[in-house]
């Protein structure tokens, strides 16, 4: 009777300590991770769909630099062509070529709209200005979902290292830290034009 009553109680000290060991907050926290990364993928995917409408837009316009439009069609096309899966989010050189793919897009993108500010015809042009919108609130959506990932990546990675899930990770899981959407060092700087 003694050694049935301390089985019970050994089997649910067992599993009241399973309860608290993080195992389940973690994989949570990896599933936000990766829901708020495919809702920031979603908006870049939006914005590079954009892009070939802009440019047949802009290309209407006489005499339009056609080097700005290479530039934006290059960029564009390298951008898509980067693709990160959620398991690579830990690598930082992966992260930062991505980064770097995307900051380039978003600095041809610049430099085309203040480009325009010189073709009053095409500034004019209605379906220029819609798509011009669009791309403003594209790329608001963007910030909004790289402030939203870069949240779940903070609460990840603080519980993969707050014990007991610190533990529960290092025996079980072999989870690493997920890297920022920081800015890339070319999306820091103002686009320049010359006149």
């Amino acid at each position: 009777m003694k050694s049935t009553l301390a089985r019970v109680i050994a089997f649910f000290l067992f599993f009241s300590t399973l309860s608290g060991c993080g195992y389940n907050s973690i994989q949570q926290n990896e599933e936000a991770v990766n829901h708020s990364w495919g809702d920031l993928e979603s908006q870049l995917q939006r914005r590079a769909d954009l892009v070939p409408n802009l440019v047949a837009t802009v290309k209407g316009a006489a005499n339009f630099e056609k080097e700005t439009l290479t530039a934006v069609i290059e960029a564009r096309s390298k951008a898509t062509s980067i693709q990160l899966k959620p398991e690579m989010l830990s690598d930082p050189a992966a992260m930062a070529k991505f980064r770097e793919a995307q900051g380039n897009l978003s600095s041809t993108l610049s430099r085309l709209l203040v480009t325009v500010e010189r073709y009053p015809e095409l500034k004019a042009n209605q379906n220029f200005r819609d798509l011009q919108n669009q791309l403003e609130g594209t790329e608001n959506r963007i910030s909004v979902a790289r402030q939203r990932y870069n949240a779940a990546v903070e609460t990840f990675n603080f519980s993969i290292r707050q014990f007991p899930n610190s533990m529960t990770n290092s025996l079980l899981l072999k989870l690493k830290a997920k890297e920022y959407f920081k800015a890339d060092e070319a999306a820091k700087a103002v686009p320049g034009v010359k006149f």
